[in-house]
């Protein structure tokens, strides 16, 4: 099996999706990294950093952007 640090964005949406899909498997990594042509190990690492990059947002670390049109602050003091 093919394993690879890179990640493609059909590759990233694809898990992103996956996740959704196999949110209450246990074996959801393995079924993702078998779908993807990742290792188990790619897997879960770019799970992680998806976590982190959350957190990060979450706490203000990162900022958001400013789209033309609207204020994505704005937007989240909506919700």
């Amino acid at each position: 099996m093919a394993s690879s640090s890179n990640w493609t964005w059909e590759q990233n949406k694809a898990f992103e999706n996956s996740l959704v899909a196999y949110n209450n498997d246990p074996d959801r990594f393995q079924k993702i990294a078998k779908l993807l042509g990742k290792t188990v190990e790619d897997v879960k690492l770019h799970y992680q950093n998806l976590v982190d990059d959350v957190k990060a947002i979450e706490e203000g670390k990162v900022p958001l952007p400013n789209y033309k049109g609207g204020d994505a602050q704005e937007c989240n003091k909506k919700k």
